[in-house]
Protein backbone atom coordinates (compact mmCIF):
# COMPACT_ATOMS: atom_id res chain seq x y z
CA UNK A 1 0.00 0.00 0.00
CA UNK A 2 1.96 2.94 -1.45
CA UNK A 3 0.70 5.36 1.01
CA UNK A 4 1.49 3.58 4.29
CA UNK A 5 5.66 4.03 4.63
CA UNK A 6 7.44 3.25 7.78
CA UNK A 7 4.73 2.93 9.88
CA UNK A 8 3.14 6.31 8.99
CA UNK A 9 -0.03 7.00 6.39
CA UNK A 10 0.55 9.78 3.98
CA UNK A 11 -2.98 11.27 2.89
CA UNK A 12 -2.36 12.30 -0.96
CA UNK A 13 -5.05 14.52 -2.61
CA UNK A 14 -4.48 16.57 -5.74
CA UNK A 15 -6.36 19.63 -4.31
CA UNK A 16 -3.63 20.57 -1.41
CA UNK A 17 -0.84 20.90 -3.49
CA UNK A 18 2.60 21.48 -1.26
CA UNK A 19 1.24 19.78 1.79
CA UNK A 20 -0.12 16.55 3.18
CA UNK A 21 -1.17 15.02 6.35
CA UNK A 22 0.63 12.14 8.21
CA UNK A 23 -0.38 9.75 10.89
CA UNK A 24 1.48 6.89 12.95
CA UNK A 25 -0.49 3.41 12.10
CA UNK A 26 -0.60 1.00 14.72
CA UNK A 27 -2.46 -1.56 12.49
CA UNK A 28 -4.24 -1.72 9.21
CA UNK A 29 -7.79 -2.86 10.15
CA UNK A 30 -9.45 -3.09 7.04
CA UNK A 31 -8.74 -2.83 3.72
CA UNK A 32 -11.24 -3.08 0.64
CA UNK A 33 -12.47 -1.70 -2.85
CA UNK A 34 -15.78 -1.33 -3.20
CA UNK A 35 -17.45 -0.85 -6.62
CA UNK A 36 -17.12 2.93 -5.94
CA UNK A 37 -14.00 3.66 -3.97
CA UNK A 38 -11.45 2.41 -2.00
CA UNK A 39 -11.75 1.97 1.83
CA UNK A 40 -9.45 1.56 4.75
CA UNK A 41 -9.44 1.90 8.03
CA UNK A 42 -6.90 2.42 10.45
CA UNK A 43 -5.67 2.11 13.87
CA UNK A 44 -3.40 5.34 14.78
CA UNK A 45 -1.27 6.18 17.56
CA UNK A 46 -2.74 8.92 18.56
CA UNK A 47 -5.98 9.66 16.74
CA UNK A 48 -7.92 6.16 17.57
CA UNK A 49 -9.24 4.72 14.19
CA UNK A 50 -9.22 6.19 10.57
CA UNK A 51 -11.71 5.96 7.78
CA UNK A 52 -9.71 7.16 4.81
CA UNK A 53 -11.77 6.55 1.46
CA UNK A 54 -10.10 6.88 -2.13
CA UNK A 55 -7.01 7.67 0.21
CA UNK A 56 -8.44 10.80 1.76
CA UNK A 57 -8.97 10.52 5.55
CA UNK A 58 -13.00 11.11 6.16
CA UNK A 59 -12.61 11.07 10.11
CA UNK A 60 -10.70 10.13 12.59
CA UNK A 61 -11.97 8.57 16.22
CA UNK A 62 -10.03 11.73 18.38
CA UNK A 63 -11.57 14.95 16.48
CA UNK A 64 -14.66 13.78 14.07
CA UNK A 65 -17.40 14.89 16.61
CA UNK A 66 -16.67 18.55 15.76
CA UNK A 67 -17.00 17.58 12.55
CA UNK A 68 -20.67 15.81 12.71
CA UNK A 69 -22.01 17.50 15.10
CA UNK A 70 -21.94 21.06 13.59
CA UNK A 71 -22.96 19.67 10.22
CA UNK A 72 -25.97 18.58 12.59
CA UNK A 73 -27.13 21.12 14.34
CA UNK A 74 -26.08 24.61 12.71
CA UNK A 75 -29.17 23.79 10.11
CA UNK A 76 -30.90 21.80 13.17
CA UNK A 77 -30.88 24.26 15.65
CA UNK A 78 -31.40 27.77 13.04
CA UNK A 79 -34.45 25.65 12.47
CA UNK A 80 -37.95 26.25 14.07
CA UNK A 81 -39.32 22.92 13.90
CA UNK A 82 -36.92 20.15 12.08
CA UNK A 83 -38.96 17.09 11.93
CA UNK A 84 -38.33 15.75 9.11
CA UNK A 85 -34.48 15.40 7.76
CA UNK A 86 -32.49 14.01 4.63
CA UNK A 87 -29.10 13.06 4.92
CA UNK A 88 -26.90 12.77 1.47
CA UNK A 89 -24.27 10.56 1.92
CA UNK A 90 -22.63 10.24 5.40
CA UNK A 91 -21.99 6.17 5.21
CA UNK A 92 -19.85 6.95 8.49
CA UNK A 93 -22.98 7.09 10.34
CA UNK A 94 -21.99 10.41 12.28
CA UNK A 95 -24.34 12.87 10.91
CA UNK A 96 -26.77 10.16 11.47
CA UNK A 97 -25.83 10.06 15.36
CA UNK A 98 -26.24 13.90 15.84
CA UNK A 99 -29.19 14.40 13.90
CA UNK A 100 -31.44 11.94 15.83
CA UNK A 101 -30.29 13.09 19.15
CA UNK A 102 -32.51 16.40 18.50
CA UNK A 103 -35.64 16.18 20.04
CA UNK A 104 -37.74 18.20 17.74
CA UNK A 105 -36.85 15.46 14.81
CA UNK A 106 -39.40 12.98 14.03
CA UNK A 107 -38.10 11.38 11.40
CA UNK A 108 -34.56 10.97 9.19
CA UNK A 109 -33.93 10.02 5.60
CA UNK A 110 -30.27 8.67 4.72
CA UNK A 111 -29.68 7.87 0.82
CA UNK A 112 -25.80 6.71 0.61
CA UNK A 113 -24.33 5.08 -2.77
CA UNK A 114 -22.13 2.61 -1.09
CA UNK A 115 -23.54 0.21 1.52
CA UNK A 116 -19.61 -1.56 1.64
CA UNK A 117 -19.30 2.15 3.67
CA UNK A 118 -21.99 1.45 6.04
CA UNK A 119 -20.89 -1.95 6.78
CA UNK A 120 -16.99 -1.39 7.44
CA UNK A 121 -18.33 1.41 9.95
CA UNK A 122 -20.87 -0.61 11.88
CA UNK A 123 -18.09 -3.16 12.01
CA UNK A 124 -15.16 -0.80 13.08
CA UNK A 125 -16.39 2.49 13.89
CA UNK A 126 -19.31 1.56 15.62
CA UNK A 127 -19.44 4.62 18.01
CA UNK A 128 -19.98 6.86 14.82
CA UNK A 129 -22.64 3.94 13.37
CA UNK A 130 -24.65 3.88 16.17
CA UNK A 131 -26.66 6.08 14.51
CA UNK A 132 -28.25 3.28 12.11
CA UNK A 133 -29.91 1.64 14.70
CA UNK A 134 -32.25 4.78 15.26
CA UNK A 135 -35.87 4.05 14.49
CA UNK A 136 -36.44 7.52 13.32
CA UNK A 137 -33.54 6.84 10.36
CA UNK A 138 -34.47 5.48 7.30
CA UNK A 139 -32.00 4.21 5.13
CA UNK A 140 -31.51 3.99 1.69
CA UNK A 141 -28.80 2.38 -0.53
CA UNK A 142 -28.99 4.64 -3.51
CA UNK A 143 -27.54 7.87 -5.78
CA UNK A 144 -28.79 10.75 -4.02
CA UNK A 145 -29.46 12.80 -7.03
CA UNK A 146 -32.14 10.10 -7.88
CA UNK A 147 -33.90 10.40 -5.08
CA UNK A 148 -33.82 14.07 -4.54
CA UNK A 149 -35.32 13.99 -8.18
CA UNK A 150 -38.27 12.91 -7.06
CA UNK A 151 -38.94 14.75 -3.84
CA UNK A 152 -41.17 17.43 -4.12
CA UNK A 153 -41.22 19.97 -0.75
CA UNK A 154 -40.80 16.91 1.48
CA UNK A 155 -37.63 18.11 3.94
CA UNK A 156 -37.18 20.81 6.84
CA UNK A 157 -33.80 20.14 6.53
CA UNK A 158 -31.17 18.49 4.23
CA UNK A 159 -27.07 17.88 5.06
CA UNK A 160 -25.11 17.17 2.73
CA UNK A 161 -22.37 15.08 3.65
CA UNK A 162 -19.92 14.75 1.11
CA UNK A 163 -15.99 14.21 0.48
CA UNK A 164 -14.02 16.96 -1.30
CA UNK A 165 -14.84 18.03 -4.45
CA UNK A 166 -13.17 16.11 -7.11
CA UNK A 167 -14.49 13.49 -9.10
CA UNK A 168 -17.95 12.49 -8.50
CA UNK A 169 -18.30 14.73 -5.91
CA UNK A 170 -17.70 17.62 -7.70
CA UNK A 171 -22.02 17.29 -8.96
CA UNK A 172 -22.58 18.36 -5.60
CA UNK A 173 -21.32 21.66 -5.78
CA UNK A 174 -23.44 22.76 -8.81
CA UNK A 175 -25.70 25.18 -9.55
CA UNK A 176 -27.90 22.32 -10.22
CA UNK A 177 -27.69 20.19 -7.35
CA UNK A 178 -28.89 23.38 -5.33
CA UNK A 179 -32.01 23.86 -7.67
CA UNK A 180 -32.78 19.80 -6.74
CA UNK A 181 -32.10 20.39 -2.93
CA UNK A 182 -34.36 23.63 -3.13
CA UNK A 183 -37.32 21.46 -4.53
CA UNK A 184 -36.88 18.86 -1.95
CA UNK A 185 -37.33 21.49 0.57
CA UNK A 186 -40.42 22.53 2.60
CA UNK A 187 -41.08 26.05 1.97
CA UNK A 188 -39.02 27.43 4.81
CA UNK A 189 -36.62 24.60 4.89
CA UNK A 190 -32.75 24.62 5.77
CA UNK A 191 -30.07 23.27 3.62
CA UNK A 192 -26.36 22.80 5.09
CA UNK A 193 -23.48 20.79 2.68
CA UNK A 194 -19.98 20.47 3.46
CA UNK A 195 -17.92 23.86 2.21
CA UNK A 196 -14.50 23.46 2.09
CA UNK A 197 -11.38 25.29 4.22
CA UNK A 198 -10.55 28.87 3.41
CA UNK A 199 -6.85 28.54 4.11
CA UNK A 200 -6.84 26.99 0.42
CA UNK A 201 -10.30 27.05 -0.75
CA UNK A 202 -11.35 30.16 -0.66
CA UNK A 203 -11.96 30.19 -4.64
CA UNK A 204 -13.97 27.16 -4.40
CA UNK A 205 -16.06 28.51 -1.48
CA UNK A 206 -16.61 31.73 -3.70
CA UNK A 207 -17.56 29.44 -6.53
CA UNK A 208 -20.28 27.36 -4.33
CA UNK A 209 -22.05 30.27 -2.68
CA UNK A 210 -22.30 32.13 -6.19
CA UNK A 211 -23.96 28.64 -7.26
CA UNK A 212 -26.18 28.61 -4.20
CA UNK A 213 -27.40 31.80 -4.51
CA UNK A 214 -28.79 31.30 -8.33
CA UNK A 215 -31.50 28.90 -5.78
CA UNK A 216 -31.29 30.90 -2.51
CA UNK A 217 -32.44 33.85 -0.77
CA UNK A 218 -29.78 33.73 2.14
CA UNK A 219 -26.49 31.94 1.89
CA UNK A 220 -24.17 31.75 4.94
CA UNK A 221 -20.34 30.22 5.41
CA UNK A 222 -19.71 28.96 9.30
CA UNK A 223 -16.56 26.96 10.05
CA UNK A 224 -15.22 24.67 12.63
CA UNK A 225 -11.67 22.67 13.47
CA UNK A 226 -11.41 19.55 12.59
CA UNK A 227 -7.22 18.71 12.73
CA UNK A 228 -7.82 15.99 11.11
CA UNK A 229 -8.90 17.95 7.74
CA UNK A 230 -6.41 19.96 5.79
CA UNK A 231 -5.15 22.98 7.15
CA UNK A 232 -7.17 22.10 10.45
CA UNK A 233 -10.62 23.45 9.40
CA UNK A 234 -13.23 23.18 7.23
CA UNK A 235 -16.34 24.98 6.39
CA UNK A 236 -20.12 24.59 6.09
CA UNK A 237 -22.77 26.58 3.47
CA UNK A 238 -26.00 26.73 5.14
CA UNK A 239 -28.86 27.88 2.71
CA UNK A 240 -32.92 28.57 3.05
CA UNK A 241 -34.93 30.23 0.07
CA UNK A 242 -36.08 33.10 2.51
CA UNK A 243 -34.18 36.25 2.56
CA UNK A 244 -32.59 38.04 5.21
CA UNK A 245 -32.78 34.96 7.75
CA UNK A 246 -30.09 35.11 10.77
CA UNK A 247 -28.39 31.94 10.80
CA UNK A 248 -26.36 33.06 13.62
CA UNK A 249 -29.04 33.35 15.99
CA UNK A 250 -30.21 29.51 16.67
CA UNK A 251 -33.70 28.97 17.00
CA UNK A 252 -33.34 26.15 19.65
CA UNK A 253 -30.91 26.15 22.51
CA UNK A 254 -29.73 23.09 24.50
CA UNK A 255 -29.42 23.49 27.77
CA UNK A 256 -26.71 22.27 29.54
CA UNK A 257 -28.14 19.64 31.29
CA UNK A 258 -29.27 18.36 27.76
CA UNK A 259 -25.88 18.64 26.20
CA UNK A 260 -24.53 16.37 28.94
CA UNK A 261 -27.28 14.24 28.64
CA UNK A 262 -26.83 13.96 24.81
CA UNK A 263 -22.80 13.45 24.99
CA UNK A 264 -22.19 16.99 23.00
CA UNK A 265 -18.34 17.45 22.88
CA UNK A 266 -18.20 20.77 20.70
CA UNK A 267 -21.73 22.50 19.78
CA UNK A 268 -23.60 24.34 22.05
CA UNK A 269 -25.40 28.26 21.18
CA UNK A 270 -22.29 30.22 21.75
CA UNK A 271 -20.04 27.68 19.59
CA UNK A 272 -22.85 28.34 16.61
CA UNK A 273 -22.85 32.26 16.78
CA UNK A 274 -18.96 31.80 17.08
CA UNK A 275 -18.89 29.57 13.79
CA UNK A 276 -20.20 32.29 11.32
CA UNK A 277 -17.77 35.32 12.08
CA UNK A 278 -15.36 35.32 9.49
CA UNK A 279 -11.72 36.69 9.65
CA UNK A 280 -11.38 39.79 7.70
CA UNK A 281 -9.80 38.18 4.45
CA UNK A 282 -12.45 35.55 4.24
CA UNK A 283 -15.17 38.47 5.22
CA UNK A 284 -13.69 40.36 2.13
CA UNK A 285 -13.73 37.09 -0.33
CA UNK A 286 -16.85 36.36 0.82
CA UNK A 287 -18.84 39.44 0.24
CA UNK A 288 -19.56 39.85 4.52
Amino acid sequence: MEQIKEGWFYENNELWHGERFSLEVEEILHHQKSFYQDILVLRTKSHGKALILDGIIQCTEKDEFSYQEMISFLPLCAHPNPSKVLIVGGGDGGVAREVVKHPLVKEVVQVEIDEDVIEVCKKYLPSMAQGFSSPKLNLKICDGFEYIKNCSHTFDVIITDSSDPIGPAVNLYTNDYFEMLRGALKPDGIICSQGGTFWSQLEHIKNTIANCKKSFGTVKYAWSSVPTYPTGQIGFILATVKENVIFERPQFVFTPNKIELLQLKYYNSNIHEAAFILPNFVKKELGG
